[in-house]
């Protein structure tokens, strides 16, 4: 399916280079008084003639948006919850935000894409900035937060400089980009080296993820990007993120019984949920238990780059490594066939026929981690890989073993770098509800849900059962675009079953033809990653039109010079 974007850039608010906390972030001396906030009311600011009017160059006035930012005014100074189903071109943003910055409150502002994070920080927020502040006089807190892996970790970055390895030229280059960006970059976000494909195989020993964190103990702590993002998420009224980091931080605060130091998300008064649509299957999936052969592979790797940069690898753990290095793949390719996600429903007939391997690799891990365990004057970083050799024996055992009533347990598997497969053991709560109500809504004094599709049948009863909501004011707002004059949609009824080894053929002469109708200036959207790399390369010097591909760059990068390139066609999921 093509669709056709606007890429003009003067169609929109410029966006700061690599700017990642707001430039007009102040230090925690300097709050934006309450009574500046609130001098302009709801009503001026979005009415005809109002302060919205005077400051945006394409304002209509939106009877929807104004209703909206009253509703949730209402509910955050009656810390009330609020489900608002609005539809598309309501300019929902603009209408959670005016209301959050007049309420004083520390508020967290959770989306279902990053695009989205990006569009609120880069653009909103200034632009609300400027309009109601325009000589300067107060200043908004904001920060923006992603999950810990867009990050470069420091300390993997010096252990690798001291001690280089390094799989071939690709990954050599990418070393180089990396650690001459480490010396400038203030935040440490990939996002900013356009030249770093996506799937960059090296950024993977790089990131800052939790797994071999030794938090205040490393040597980087000082200067660690994750610590200053939680520095000044702490001192931010408005702290954006997005629903994977947002309820990877819950899971961890559940798991720690809700321990000060748990998470790295501050303690706020409200939450807005846009994109809210999302929160059961994101929710889902933290509150689940994954297993994947790439785990078993990092674990290894990470135990011996440090041993033997430390002089500590010997021989028994050697064996220790090897055998795990073998027993897991050979696990793994014993699991059942399938594209994509399928369920895992024959686990009890997959145990009685291979019981053994799956506790000759549980056997493996316990051995690993005595290795771990008994290592004489260990630095802190083992106790990390001890722990999670452990949690790994756990959750498999969890995954092949649980007989749970309210969990479903299922198979995915995705290609990885390097045309490798990577294969994922998921099991998953079919009713997050109690969880949610529990964890998240009976302890948040406000929280907002938006989205252009949330009611079935002009009724919330089915989400707020799915989500464990149980007290929530609603409302339903039409969409301001005219649908029937402004857009086109297309189903072609002569293409082959999407299964069928013909479709691709078909489907990529029938995109090309709609791309010469629209002169390129589309987004190709795909929902396989094989798929969209098919018909790319059936593209490929077969159109007029810049061809960009997803993966080949951040995904910021693309988006940007499809913006500045406007016959650009970008293929997406």
């Amino acid at each position: 399916m093509a669709r056709v974007s606007d890429p003009d850039p003067h169609n929109r608010l410029q966006v700061p280079g690599s700017a990642y906390y707001s430039d007009s972030v102040p230090p925690a001396s300097q709050p934006v008084p309450d009574t500046k906030k609130r001098d302009v009311s709801l009503y001026q600011f979005f009415a005809p003639g109002g302060v919205l009017s005077r400051t945006h160059p394409a304002y209509e006035f939106r009877r929807g948006q104004l209703q909206m930012a009253q509703a949730v005014e209402q509910a955050l100074e009656e810390k009330r919850h609020l489900i608002v189903e609005a539809g598309t071109g309501t300019g929902k943003t603009l209408a959670y935000l005016v209301p959050v910055i007049r309420s004083g409150k520390r508020v967290i502002i959770s989306t279902g894409t990053k695009n989205l994070q990006e569009q609120l920080f880069h653009k909103d927020i200034p632009f609300l900035e400027q309009a109601l502040f325009p000589n300067g006089e107060a200043k908004l807190k904001v920060c923006y937060m992603k999950g810990r892996n867009n990050y470069l970790c420091r300390k993997k970055l010096y252990d690798l400089t001291d001690q280089p390895v390094l799989s071939g030229l690709e990954e050599i280059e990418h070393y180089r980009a990396i650690a001459a960006w480490e010396k400038v970059t203030q935040s440490g976000d990939k996002a900013e080296l356009a030249s770093l494909p996506e799937a960059s195989a090296l950024w993977h020993k790089l990131d800052a993820r939790s797994d071999t964190c030794l938090g205040q103990k490393c040597s980087a702590w000082d200067r660690c990007f994750i610590t200053e993002m939680h520095r000044r998420a702490m001192e931010s009224d408005i702290i954006i993120v997005n629903h994977h980091l947002f309820f990877a931080d819950l899971s961890i605060k559940q798991q720690a019984e809700y321990a000060p130091d748990a998470g790295i998300l501050p303690e706020v008064g409200a939450v807005i949920f846009d994109e809210a649509h999302e929160l059961e299957d994101v929710a889902g999936s933290y509150f689940g238990v994954s297993v994947s052969n790439a785990r078993f592979e990092e674990l290894c790797r990470d135990v011996e780059v440090s041993l033997q940069r430390n002089h500590m690898l010997s021989a028994s753990m050697s064996g220790a490594l090897k055998s795990v290095r073998e027993r897991a793949p050979f696990f793994f390719a014993l699991l059942p066939q399938g594209d994509g996600r399928f369920s895992f429903e024959n686990r009890r007939e997959f145990m009685e026929e291979n019981g053994d391997e799956f506790l000759g690799l549980q056997q493996s891990l316990g051995r690993l981690g005595s290795e771990l365990e008994n290592l004489p004057s260990k630095p802190e970083e083992v106790f990390n890989f001890a722990r999670r050799a452990q949690e790994l024996q756990v959750q498999l055992a969890f995954l092949m073993e649980s007989e749970d009533r309210n969990t479903v347990f299922w198979i995915e598997r995705r290609r990885g770098g390097r045309d490798r497969q990577n294969v994922f053991l998921q099991a998953t709560p079919i009713d997050v509800a109690p969880i949610l109500k529990t964890c998240l809504f009976d302890k948040l004094q406000c929280a907002v849900l938006t989205s252009a599709t949330l009611a079935v049948g002009g009724s919330f009863e089915y989400m707020r059962q799915r989500l464990g909501l149980e007290h929530a004011r609603e409302t339903v707002l039409p969409s301001h675009f005219d649908y029937e004059n402004q857009a086109l949609f297309y189903v072609p009824p002569d293409l082959p079953d999407p299964r069928t080894p013909q479709f691709a053929a078909k489907a990529a002469d029938r995109i090309r033809r709609l791309l010469e109708v629209s002169r390129g200036r589309a987004f190709v959207l795909f929902t396989s990653y094989a798929q969209m790399n098919d018909v790319y390369q059936r593209l490929l010097g077969e159109l007029e039109f810049p061809m960009l591909l997803q993966g080949d760059a951040p995904k910021t990068a693309l988006l940007e010079e499809f913006r500045l390139t406007p016959p650009a066609v970008l293929f997406a999921t």
